[in-house]
């Protein structure tokens, strides 16, 4: 099925001016139609797809980009796999430092709820 850029923006869910600037920055390269328009497919669709879930998870637009020009050509499966196995790595270790902010939060908060009832207890007596 082919997209035209505000059809495609709604089904994205970026904006025209964001479509655009990754078409200028090498993620995208939409075909064209005879009037010299955009025309988006639903391989478009599953490549923006996974942009957004690169950059959700921290990757820079300078690494996408890489990895977009990368994407042109089957000789680069290994360095494309290596890409990715190296941000997973890193989005592991964020992972585990989040889990241990959570750790030490949740400390907290059960400091001051036993806190508060010690408090509750002692003008209670």
């Amino acid at each position: 099925m082919e997209y035209s850029i505000g059809e495609f923006s709604k089904l994205t869910g970026l904006g025209i001016h964001t479509l655009r600037y990754y078409e200028q920055e090498g993620l995208i390269a939409p075909e064209r139609n005879s009037g010299n328009r955009r025309c988006y497919s639903d391989k478009d669709l599953t490549w923006i797809a996974f942009i957004k879930r690169l950059k959700d998870t921290g990757m820079p637009i300078k690494e996408i980009r890489h990895y977009a020009e990368l994407r042109t050509s089957i000789s680069t499966l290994s360095e494309r796999m290596e890409m990715l196995v190296q941000h997973r790595q890193a989005l592991n270790e964020q992972i585990a430092r989040l889990q241990e902010h959570k750790i030490k939060l949740d400390e907290k908060i059960e400091f001051y709820r036993n806190e508060i009832e010690r408090t509750k207890n002692n003008v209670s007596s």
